[in-house]
């Protein structure tokens, strides 16, 4: 069947077709679990490695643990280089070096971080877009051979939730030309005047230009813990975080793993997931899935594989069957 376009519409697993990805899955929240299902993706991570993450505003309480990171790097990715994008909004990551104050504020201070924006922009050609032909990167993208997507996946005020494809479709834009694109119509007086299910459709086509330009050299990580409502662009201001904690998902397929970590959400019970569910479907998130799905970023359907027990097929429904109250 044809997915639905609402991004305000969840289309349940069983209502999707199409061929299947492979979607790894672990309840380990810890450096240890992030190293082991790094360990199912990084095959073809290969010459000059960036990892995309997002660094958070000063003292942002729900970004990964830095602890988690260092330990990946030291361990399996000794010389990459951590990337971001200087923020749209005025504020603390808004110019270079009040980006690298943040950065040093918040301890991203154990490996390199490419600000990639920071010696100007490239073009990348977007395919099969409706928005866009091409949009505006950091020029340091074009400095790596591969990229890891480390995605904290959560709510979003705008977009009603960030995964891998909200990760780089705005984190690799760069600050003034991409990110405006993305958000704002040419001479309109709101910066944020883009929404719905368009500004679904402009991140997903961004997402495309990066993960066509890295080819078979990308794979993706969602963290599914600290999952506020609020992104992490808004640091101690973010809504306090009332759904419980998942694990870490893994896949070579961005569409995968971001309709995975949804359906996980949805297969929670509705007094544990309420919140995150009123926010994707209020902001009609949901596009952003089913619009990689059109635009041939990745499949809707995926075999998730618990990596904790043999690799053995698990159900959405017992992958969440043990989740606890989130307890700060």
């Amino acid at each position: 069947m044809a997915l639905a376009n609402n991004g305000n519409i969840y289309v349940p697993y069983e209502k999707r077709s199409g061929s299947e990805s492979v979607v790894y899955f672990t309840r380990n929240l810890s450096s240890e679990g992030l190293r082991k299902i790094y360990a199912r993706v990084c095959q073809d991570l290969t010459g000059k490695v960036a990892i995309k993450l997002h660094t958070g505003e000063p003292h942002g309480p729900n970004i990964i643990p830095r602890p988690w990171v260092k330990d990946l790097i030291t361990d399996c990715l000794p010389e990459a280089h951590i990337v971001e994008t200087n923020a749209y909004y005025e504020g603390d990551r808004y110019t270079t070096p009040q980006h690298r104050e943040t950065l040093k504020i918040n301890g991203w201070n154990f490996a390199p971080v490419d600000i990639m924006d920071e010696h100007g922009t490239a073009m990348l050609p977007v395919k099969g877009g409706h928005y866009f032909t091409e949009i505006s990167m950091g020029k340091g993208l074009l400095d790596y051979d591969s990229l890891l997507v480390l995605t904290h996946f959560k709510g979003h005020v705008q977009g009603g939730f960030g995964g891998s494809n909200k990760n780089i479709g705005i984190g690799c834009a760069d600050g003034r030309i991409g990110k405006a694109m993305i958000h704002t119509t040419p001479g309109q007086p709101d910066q944020w005047d883009i929404d719905g299910e368009e500004f679904m459709e402009r991140i997903s086509e961004s997402a495309k230009a990066t993960v066509d330009h890295f080819g078979k050299h990308i794979a993706f990580i969602n963290v599914m813990r600290n999952m506020s409502v609020s992104c992490d662009c808004e640091g101690v201001a973010a809504e306090p975080v009332v759904t419980p904690n998942v694990g870490i998902l893994a896949s070579l397929d961005i569409a995968a793993i971001d309709w995975a970590s949804v359906d996980l959400v949805y297969a929670m019970p509705e007094n544990y997931n309420h919140a995150l569910v009123e926010r994707m479907e209020s902001r009609h998130g949901l596009r952003q899935l089913t619009y990689m799905t059109e635009l041939g970023m990745g499949n809707c359907r995926y075999n998730l594989i618990d990596i904790d027990n043999g690799d053995a097929k698990i159900s959405l429904k017992n992958a969440v069957k043990h989740v606890k109250p989130f307890e700060g």
